[in-house]
């Protein structure tokens, strides 16, 4: 884990080794300083010699300025590194993210990510920056503090030990019973956010049931979950506190007790035990540092182990060895082909297709929900790997080909058809980002889009707001169609991606795909039997089976699950029609 995060430090190594650098000058001059106390005391004020005491309080004056200096280029350093740091880690998760495969993307919830990319990214960047200074202030400090003590007086040293010892065991008590406790703390930011992502995607459903009261007492719940624990994570952590105070205060009394028995019989000077008392401060001090600094790893070791987990997240997708870019033509063959999300063999979703499609050529899709019709498609531009045969596409297994250059071949417009913040010519422009107007503006004629577009003030330059909102469900698939053709691709997938259209404007479509993109395989899932019966072949899925294949006509006599759906749909039209 470690490894894997270290190696996004990258160009900040520099200010991640001055830092430490800075911070061992910045001790050097702190640990000195109690040391030229006690000269002035012992030789200066008791001895009565001011031109010492003037010399020596310039000395400590110059070496509390440099103090101060170092401390606040480490500062300056630390702060750079450890922002560097979290912002190579959130580009290389990101980066990461936008490799991987379906099936990856399966594995993790999306507030999971966005919990990944901000509080545990931000969890790790405080802790890097303790790291780089605390977790090097402090040992020194401590080390310096503990030689100074024992050079002073090695008896009363001791008492240090003990304090450092009591401390230490409160501390892996702490940190043995906070660690499990933010692990489950991270598991309940995903759900919060998911809760809000929900919420804010679906506000228009929610205020159309009134829902409002469900949504605020689902989201409390959540909120409610992350306080408890935390509140039983802060529990723990108090003890750290109240522990430092006792051993503070301890080891002052013994000091104090101690110490003015050895003046009484001159084992002492009055000096050296004022310098004890500083370096009970700086010994105690850093020890609370430590403790601080092991609480935030503590904190930050369940983040970074979910920031690992994606980093290391390998894409099953990958090429091959030397993959060809050139797609011969649209044409499509799967040779018993069977597919399961979970990889396994024994619970395939799509079973044993065989199946030719030429190139050019028109085909339908029907089934029922959960007959595997999306899987079916996404196998073609390789977003999921088949279980078992094979998929091709212009004679070859589409695993021999470069994944971007077979995904730039096949154009697909999903189930769930997704807009950007934007204006229509930058959605467009997704498709094809070097597009002319003359070219978007001819596929938004062919996708039935124009007519709509020039009635807005604005036209194509019109602004799409997040998720497309303030364009209606039928402008939105007409303008995912319409971005799809730019791309001038080999193969056009439909999934269902004109069910929110009048049946007019999806019979204007499917004209203009006959008349002016005749090269192009298309293959049109529906719902509507309208939609695939002019197809010049139409595939009837059944839970993951090739139930026929054949034209409408054919399938009418053929296929009992085409033939009810026929007569379900025209029977309810003629029902309407009569009404």
């Amino acid at each position: 884990m470690l490894k894997t995060l270290l190696a996004q430090v990258k160009e900040y190594k520099r200010d991640s080794l001055l830092t430490p650098l800075f911070i061992v000058l910045e001790v050097i001059m702190e640990v000195i300083i109690p040391v030229m106390m006690a000269e002035i005391i012992d030789n200066g004020v008791e001895k009565g010699n001011m031109k010492y005491v003037v010399i020596m309080g310039i000395t400590m004056v110059v070496a509390a300025m440099l103090s101060l200096s170092f401390g606040a280029l480490a500062g300056k350093y630390a702060a750079s590194a450890s922002s560097g740091f979290a912002k190579n880690l959130r580009g290389a998760m990101f980066k990461n993210i936008q490799n991987f495969s379906f099936s990856n993307i399966d594995k993790y919830s999306t507030a999971g990510l966005v919990t990944r990319l901000t509080t545990d990214i931000t969890n790790v960047q405080n802790s890097y920056q303790m790291v780089i200074r605390l977790c090097v202030r402090a040992p020194i400090m401590l080390i310096s503090a503990m030689a100074m003590a024992f050079m002073i007086n090695a008896k009363l040293a001791c008492i240090f030990l003990g304090a450092i010892a009591f401390l230490s065991c409160v501390l892996a008590y702490i940190i043995l019973h906070a660690h499990p406790i933010f692990t489950k703390v991270f598991r309940k930011y995903d759900d919060l956010n998911a809760s809000v992502q929900e919420n804010v995607n679906a506000i228009r459903v929610v205020k159309a049931y009134v829902r409002e009261d469900y949504e605020i007492n689902k989201f409390h719940t959540a909120s409610n979950n992350i306080y408890n624990l935390f509140v039983k994570a802060e529990k723990l952590i108090i003890m750290n506190g109240p522990a430092m105070m006792f051993s503070m205060y301890a080891c002052i009394i013994l000091l104090s007790w101690l110490g003015a028995k050895l003046i009484v019989v001159d084992e002492l000077a009055t000096g050296q035990l004022m310098s004890l008392f500083t370096y009970v401060i700086n010994i105690l001090m850093s020890l609370m540092m430590i403790s601080m600094a092991f609480v935030m790893i503590t904190m930050s070791k369940a983040s970074a182990e979910r920031i690992a987990e994606v980093l290391n997240e390998k894409s099953d997708l990958v090429n091959g060895e030397n993959p060809s870019t050139d797609i011969k033509d649209g044409s499509i063959e799967f040779r018993d082909v069977s597919f399961s999300y979970k990889k396994d063999i024994n619970n395939c979703v799509l079973e044993k297709v065989n199946l030719e499609i030429k190139s050019g050529e028109t085909i339908g899709i029907i089934g029922g929900t959960g007959s595997a019709k999306t899987t079916f498609v996404q196998l073609i531009p390789r977003l999921y790997d088949t279980t078992a045969g094979q998929v091709l596409v212009g004679g070859k297994d589409v695993k021999e080909y470069d994944i971007e250059s077979l995904r730039d071949e096949v154009a697909m417009v999903l189930q769930k058809n997704v807009l950007f913040s934007g204006t229509i010519k930058e959605n467009l422009r997704w498709g094809n980002k070097d597009a002319t107007d003359e070219e978007m503006l001819h596929a938004c004629e062919l996708a039935q889009a124009d007519e709509f577009i020039q009635r807005f003030p604005d036209g194509y330059d019109t602004y799409i707001e997040q998720g497309g909102n303030n364009v209606s469900g039928g402008q939105k698939q007409r303008l995912c169609i319409a971005r799809a053709l730019l791309k001038k691709p080999k193969i056009l997938i439909l999934d269902d991606s004109t069910s929110a259209v009048d049946t007019k404007t999806d019979s204007l479509i499917r004209k203009a795909f006959k008349d002016e993109i005749p090269n192009t395989t298309k293959i049109i899932i529906a719902q509507r039997i309208s939609s695939v019966q002019d197809a010049d072949r139409i595939i009837v899925l059944n839970e993951g089976v090739v139930e026929n294949i054949g034209t409408h006509e054919e399938l009418l006599i053929n296929s009992p699950i085409y033939r009810d759906v026929y007569e379900s749909q025209t029977k309810g039209a003629k029902d309407h029609g009569e009404e």
